[in-house]
């Protein structure tokens, strides 16, 4: 029970942290986050369904393709719920990406139904016997391809020419405009990165799940917690609270039962934030008078 408690654990809080990871990224950029975050993991599930299993394309070709759908739908959100909004210094781009996730889930149940369905994938047709337990390769996959993710994004950031010019947006956004970066742009590529990263979370974990039109909901609420908790102010951090949190989740799940693992859970990350407010690995702001 321990072992498969774990390894469930550590697929659970890869896939939440690579989601938390989209927080991150659209908040270190531009002090705001994308509370649609959760509808994106769905719509990434649902488009690789209807990519691979309706259109017939093979996974080599529609899991990107579903990627990529999910970068244009993040740049579709920060042009329209959220930049009209960031120009007037108003706080209302909250509610607006709350609500355009609400009406994005609910497009999707009316264009591809409420029946859940099944993403086939040959990573969860048979298990692996480890010490005991049970383990699909998909659950294998899940964590590795995570970390991959989060390496690449390291690359990029520090290795290319973009990536240098959003770590400049990060430090200072007002000097990085001042030194010819267009900002505007950086911005608005963090919220694709950002959904992208849900997406290609929602395909990751859809083979295990089945895939519908509200299967998003919980997991970019459990996300966003993952995101607090790791403070907001690396990637590092971020994604090692992910897998404090899956592996917390798997082991509550398993001892106590699942309908103890949000009761004990969240009181857990309420407790964490009581005591350290900017969460495990964050850091108080420092502000000078």
């Amino acid at each position: 029970m321990l072992m498969a408690a774990l390894i469930t654990g550590i697929g659970l809080g890869s896939m939440y942290g690579l989601i938390a990871l989209g927080f991150q990224i659209t908040y270190s950029v531009s002090s705001k986050v994308n509370f649609a975050q959760g509808s994106m993991v769905m719509l990434g599930a649902v488009l690789g369904f209807v990519f691979c299993q309706q259109y017939g394309m093979p996974v080599i070709l529609g899991y990107p393709l579903a990627i990529l759908c999910c970068g244009v739908m993040g740049v579709l959100v920060e042009f329209f719920l959220v930049r009209p909004f960031a120009v007037r210094n108003s706080e209302a781009w909250l509610m607006a990406t709350v609500a355009g996730g609400i009406l994005l889930d609910n497009a999707v149940l009316f264009t591809f139904g409420n029946e859940p369905r099944t993403l086939p994938s040959v990573l969860v047709e048979d298990s692996w016997n480890i010490l005991g337990s049970g383990v699909y390769p998909q659950q294998i996959l899940i964590p590795i391809a995570a970390i991959g993710v989060a390496l690449g994004l390291h690359a990029l950031f520090r290795h290319t020419r973009q990536g240098r010019a959003l770590l400049a947006v990060v430090q200072n956004q007002t000097a990085a405009k001042l030194m010819g970066i267009n900002t505007t742009v950086m911005v608005t590529g963090s919220f694709a990165i950002s959904s992208m990263l849900a997406g290609c979370a929602g395909l990751l974990i859809a083979p295990l799940f089945s895939v519908h039109s509200d299967m998003g909901t919980l997991f970019g609420l459990k996300a966003f917690a993952v995101a607090i908790l790791g403070g907001m102010t690396s990637a590092y951090s971020v994604m090692l609270a992910g897998f404090i949190y899956g592996m917390v989740e798997a082991a509550v799940t398993t001892y106590l039962g699942s309908s103890y693992t949000f009761i004990v859970v969240f009181a857990l990350v309420i407790a964490v934030l009581t005591i350290k407010p900017s969460g495990l690995f964050g850091r108080a702001a420092i502000k000078k008078v």
